[in-house]
């Protein structure tokens, strides 16, 4: 079941530091551009991942192809896909060692959200994490 609780959410953020964002974009008229600027403010380390700039840069992060590319410890994977490409992401995710996935605002698919919590993977569904920390007034992970 994907986290719902205030409870669960704020100690998912407070508890992240890296996020890989599949999907992230650099173009400014994207969701995923704003998000990626707001979630670095608040203190987190946001890894790009977005075949198709692969090897550019947003905000300052060089822009991997995929997940299994990063090498880093994955906190969260921060997902801007169609929901019926979102499975393919969270298969990813688990195979890289990600302790959660977040889909984003209108991204839905309980298949995937059920073989990431069957993995040991928390999980969050159709929401967004920058309008979840203002709304529960996080402090800046840090």
């Amino acid at each position: 079941m994907p986290l719902t609780r205030d409870d669960d959410i704020a100690e998912l953020l407070n508890a992240t530091r890296t996020i890989a964002m599949v999907g992230a974009s650099d173009r400014p008229d994207r969701p995923s551009y704003d998000v990626m600027a707001t979630l670095q403010r608040h203190g987190y380390r946001v890894i790009p991942v977005n075949p198709q700039i692969t090897g550019e840069r947003v905000h300052g992060e060089f822009v991997f192809r995929e997940l299994a590319q990063l090498g880093d410890r994955i906190d969260m994977v921060d997902i801007f896909r169609r929901s019926e490409a979102a499975g393919e992401a969270v298969d990813q995710a688990i195979a890289v060692g990600a302790k959660a996935v977040w889909l984003q605002l209108g991204v839905v698919n309980p298949a995937a959200a059920a073989r990431a919590e069957a993995a040991g993977l928390r999980v969050v569904m159709n929401r967004c994490p920058a309008i979840e920390i203002a709304r529960l007034g996080l402090a800046p992970v840090g």
